[in-house]
């Protein structure tokens, strides 16, 4: 993540970590001192819990860079005057992490990450002078208990340790390690409101059993599976038209075929083993929202460009799509690199703004949660969208069109330009995802997100910068961008924008998706945001 979407998801499968080194000393016999260890826990696990705040390190030499921030987290943490959020889910420490979980898997990502952070809402909550969980009602704390933000982080970490521990199918020992590491018992499963502790594991069970069954399968077990649960798998039956070696209608969704990453990286893929793209889960669409009441009220107007029937707008869409891949700048190729990655994309910048304007710890969690809540409910309106049209990928169109006939575009990493690559050959510069193109669903989590960031804040002003090394591209290490290259996005506004151009100049979408997206966004960040703002006033329905 969202903030952040501040994004839990990616810890449970093994981490494979940047490693980094930790000049604490001996504590004795007994092992490192509590500072080593809170360093270490850091950097081995905190992107995981954190989410969408975090970015997998480039393959390219060099120090890992995000904004000009540092590796290392704090050294210690003050439970009365730190900001766990901020110091610890969003540290330092967690921009070397490499993610578990593929950073352009957004049902999974935008989804662990909201229920992190509903999790540290719910737990603050009482400690609010008006506040009340989304999904609890766990009393009001006295106004002394807020004197300083002990209790909130003891809370809000017991919280997500809960959720942490109960959602990932392989949880690893980030969050327990880490309460240990502050001098907390992570085996405390005591459930009172009188305490902090208490008060945390009861914020973080309320979410796990309010989401266990909204739709999104989590179990594995809808659609009456007895055995071997698969938890996200679709149960709506939905099969795609044309298949992988075969297009019987060009309008229409077609299943990529691709090498078989079982890595944890973007690295090399394993040698003759290919896999044929699924429609990843396709029952976000069903899944109970928050915001936005009926999704079905929210449509965006048919694909008409995709259509292959209508000659000159399918080949116009198609043709802008290679003339962007032919022109590719390394900025631009950066910048798509950025928003394909939800965590970069979607995540940091909601970090980022609430260090910009320098909230304080209530304020970084009610950001969160705002930004959090309009990914959730704009990601069931897009795929129920994708699933209502089910449109044709630029790669499709593009083969179809021009099948062996030479076209003009981006030649591959490092290849640069070329003008002979035939039309059933090309590729996009970034990965196509494995779902349905219309509408965009970066385009519209971004453009929902600055919207209800946009009213929380009461300002535009964003403040993210993201400096990118000589030769630290993912897709073309060693060689893009040619020299150290800052991005920057003063306004959310500016984000919105770059955020949908990027999925042209990736070569994934067409102009249409973009600009319905971007009309699609901005309504549902609303809603998302008088949503939360009830809950923060204690307006809100129990």
């Amino acid at each position: 993540m969202t903030c952040d979407q501040c994004m839990l998801m990616a810890a449970g499968r093994g981490q494979r970590v940047a490693t980094t080194t930790d000049t604490g000393t001996a504590a004795g016999p007994g092992g490192p001192n509590r500072r080593g260890v809170l360093r270490g826990l850091l950097g081995a696990a905190g992107a995981a819990a954190a989410g969408l705040g975090t970015a997998p390190a480039a393959h390219a030499a060099g120090p890992p860079v995000d904004g000009g921030r540092e590796c290392a987290p704090p050294e210690d943490f003050d439970l009365d005057h730190g900001n766990a959020v901020r110091d610890l889910f969003a540290s330092r420490g967690a921009a070397c992490q490499e993610q578990a979980t593929a950073p352009m898997d957004a049902p999974l990502v935008v989804r662990l990450t909201h229920l992190m952070q509903s999790a540290w809402f719910d737990a603050i909550a009482p400690y609010h002078p008006t506040a009340v969980g989304v999904h609890s009602r766990l009393g009001r704390r006295p106004a002394g208990e807020r004197v300083t933000n002990r209790a909130r982080n003891i809370a809000l970490l017991y919280a997500a340790h809960r959720v942490h521990t109960a959602v990932l199918p392989q949880p690893d020992d980030f969050t327990s390690g880490l309460l240990t590491a502050l001098g907390l018992d992570p085996e405390d499963r005591r459930e009172d409101t009188g305490t902090p502790v208490g008060i945390g594991n009861l914020a973080g069970r309320a979410v796990v059993e309010s989401r266990l069954r909204d739709g999104m399968n989590q179990t594995g077990d809808e659609g009456g599976r007895r055995y071997h649960p698969m938890p996200y798998a679709d149960y709506l039956g939905y099969r795609p038209v044309n298949t992988a070696y075969e297009v019987s209608d060009p309008s229409r969704w077609q299943p990529a075929l691709g090498p078989h990453r079982r890595r944890l990286s973007d690295g090399p893929s394993d040698l003759g083993a290919f896999l044929v793209q699924q429609f990843s889960v396709p029952q976000w669409g069903v899944t109970r929202p928050y915001a936005i009441g009926d999704p079905g009220r929210f449509r965006v107007p048919p694909p008409r460009d995709s259509d292959h029937r209508r000659t000159e707008a399918y080949r116009r869409q198609a043709d802008e799509v290679l003339a962007a891949s032919a022109a590719l700048t390394d900025e631009q190729k950066l910048i798509a690199e950025t928003f394909d990655n939800k965590f970069l994309g979607i995540g940091r910048p909601v970090f980022a703004a609430a260090e910009h304007h320098r909230l304080d710890l209530d304020g970084w969690v009610q950001l969160c949660l705002c930004a959090s809540t309009a990914t959730f409910d704009a990601g069931i309106v897009v795929w129920q969208e994708k699933r209502r049209y089910d449109a044709v990928r630029p790669f499709t169109a593009v083969r179809h069109l021009y099948g062996d006939r030479p076209v003009t575009a981006w030649g591959g990493p490092g290849r640069g330009t070329v003008t002979d690559i035939p039309g059933s050959r090309w590729q996009s510069y970034l990965k196509v995802a494995d779902h349905p193109e219309y509408p965009s669903a970066s385009t519209t989590l971004c453009a929902a997100q600055a919207q209800a960031a946009r009213r929380f804040l009461g300002s535009d002003a964003l403040g993210y910068v993201r400096t990118v090394p000589r030769g630290g591209s993912l897709v073309e290490p060693g060689v893009t961008p040619a020299r150290d290259l800052e991005l920057r996005w003063d306004t959310w506004e500016q984000a919105t924008r770059h955020c949908g151009l990027s999925r042209i100049w990736g070569g994934v979408h067409f102009r249409s998706a973009i600009e319905a997206s971007w009309e699609l966004g901005p309504g549902i960040g609303d809603l998302a945001h008088d949503f939360v703002r009830r809950h923060i006033t204690g307006e809100a329905a129990a």
